[in-house]
This record gives structure tokens, sequence and C-alpha cells, in this order.
């Protein structure tokens, strides 16, 4: 296990390594000048001596390879730079934003596995009969239905419709809970819609196809009930690629959260990213792509570890 966690460590140093330096390229061949957007507030149109200005203050005048190689530089002391357009340390931003993201994401991925595992295992004891049909429809239903849209049917039903719940905006737990949960139940049940509906297959499909395996049926041989056979047996098995389904939900869900978070005026971490993509802001951008591809490779991580846990069996050698 030790040496799988150094090679794996070794891995997310290389990834990490390639997509910062991917960030950085793309980044700077976006079109338009920050410098531009900066001075967008002044009455009238700004010199080109402003606009070079602003350019030095920001390192923007010096050639890309000098600015890649500040930018690693910083990167290492743990630097993600200053926000052109306000000034402030990106990673006070970021660090504020990342835990409001979570608080949906979390609960989200808990609740799409809560919901999905349980009706994909009605769904498959129950093969061909009306429960199976339900979650099947169920299923393909909500997998195929987009966050907006789901989003705005939740806004309308409960917040304009029944007047049970807020329509969105953000309270921080410590200053009023019972406001902070109301207002997080429609954005959790909106991002664990679309992953609960693949759950519910994906469990009800790798149930049917362990049943069908030798094993089973020598258990079932040896007089074994079936719920026995199911829970004990089958169900360990059946989870292993239900699990990396849903640690790769969880990895998009952290990146894809930016909808959700619009809908529901939710201040996370991809609501900053398209504000910053919006004003040019490359630090901030960089800054936001960076930790969301760390949270991406560690969740994957996480994901490989628990393997061991789900199926004893597994070894990393």
């Amino acid at each position: 296990m030790l040496a799988y966690l150094a090679r794996r460590i070794v891995q997310t140093i290389v990834t990490t390594y390639i997509v910062i330096s991917i960030i950085f390229m793309l980044i700077h061949i976006l079109p338009g000048d920050p410098a531009l957007t900066i001075l967008g507030g002044l009455a009238g149109t700004p010199t080109d001596e402003q606009v070079q200005l602003v350019r030095e203050r920001l390192g923007l005048d010096q050639p890309l390879g000098t600015q890649y190689v500040q930018y690693l530089s910083n990167l290492v002391r743990g630097d993600l730079g200053t926000s052109f357009v306000t000034n402030r340390p990106v990673i006070r931003d970021i660090l504020l934003r990342v835990p409001r993201t979570l608080q949906i994401v979390i609960p989200a991925i808990l609740l799409a596995a809560l919901a999905g595992i349980p009706l994909g295992v009605v769904a498959s004891t129950h093969r061909g009969k009306p429960a199976d049909f339900f979650v099947s429809t169920t299923s393909v239903i909500a997998f195929s239905l987009p966050a907006f849209v789901s989003g705005l049917l939740l806004v309308g039903l409960f917040a304009l419709r029944f007047r049970l719940l807020p329509s969105g905006g953000y309270v921080p737990p410590s200053r009023d809970l019972a406001a902070f949960l109301s207002r997080i139940v429609l954005p959790v049940i909106t991002l664990a819609v679309s992953p609960a509906g693949m759950t519910m297959r994906m469990t009800r499909s790798s149930i049917l196809e362990q049943l069908g395996l030798d094993y089973v049926t020598t258990a079932r041989a040896k007089g074994a009930a079936d719920s026995t056979v199911l829970y004990r047996h089958v169900l360990k098995n059946a989870l292993i690629p239900v699990v990396t389904a849903l640690g790769l939900q969880t990895g998009i869900m952290f990146a894809g959260s930016v909808i959700v978070e619009n809908v529901f005026n939710w201040p996370g971490v991809n609501s900053l990213l398209l504000q910053s993509v919006h004003d040019r802001d490359y630090p901030v951008i960089q800054g936001v792509i960076l930790v969301v591809s760390l949270m991406f490779i560690l969740i994957n991580l996480i994901t490989d570890l628990t393997y061991g846990v789900i199926d004893p069996r597994i070894r990393y050698d």
C-alpha cells in the first residue's frame, strides 16, 4: 500500500505540472486584454500610455516564458498571485469560495449514493416487475435531466408555487444555521439528480451481472439464503464500478457546479471562475482551475483506496 501511495504521489506531481502548464498557455491565448478590462471603468477611451502602464504593473509586458517561470516559482512558495481586478491575494478568495462549493457537492454525492444504490438493489432483485420498471424509468429521466432544467423546476415548485424554501442566496452557517440549511436544500437536490440516476442504473446492471456468475450459483447450491448471497457476496463486488462512477461524478460535480451556483446565486468557486473569465483576471482563472484539478486528482486517489475497503481481496503491489 505504501509503494502504491508513493507511485500515486509521483503521478499526482507530474499530472499537476502538466495541468499547470496547459492552464497557463490556454489562459494567455484567450482573446482580450486584462489591461483594457481594468481601464474599462474610466471615462472615455483609454490611451495607449495608460494601457501600457497597466500592463507593466501586471507584468504582462514581459515575455511569455518569463511570465511562466515567474508563475511556477510563485506556486512553489504557495503564492497563486494577486487578482488583477480586486487586487486581493488569489488564495484568499479561493479559500473563501471552495468550502462553499463543497457545502453543496458533498451532501449531493451522499444523497445520490443513498438514493441510487438502494433503488438499484430493489430494481435488480425485482427484475421485470413494476418496481424495476419504475426505478429504471426514474433513473433515465434523472440522468437525462440537465442541472439548469431541474434547478429551475425545483425553484418554480418549492420556492414560487408552494413557498416552502428560498429560491437562492447564501447565508453562512455560522451566522444563521437554519437559514443556511433552508437555502442548501434545492442546490443539493439539483446536483444530486443526475448522479442518482446514473447510480441507480449502474447498481442494477452491476448486480445483475454478478448474479449470473458461477460463485453465486455455488453459494446458492450450498444452501445460502438469497439475502445472504446478495448482501455478503454480490453487493461488495457490484459496488466497485459504482464507486468508480461516483468518484468521477464527485469530481465532475465539483468542477461543473457553475450552473447550479448561478441558478441559486450560490457564491462558490465556480461562480468566481465565471466572473474571472469575464474580467480576464488571469491569476484567479489559473488559481481556480488549478484547485479544481487538484480536487479531481485527490478524489480519484480516494476512490482507488476505497476499493480495498469494499473488497479486502484487492491489493496494490
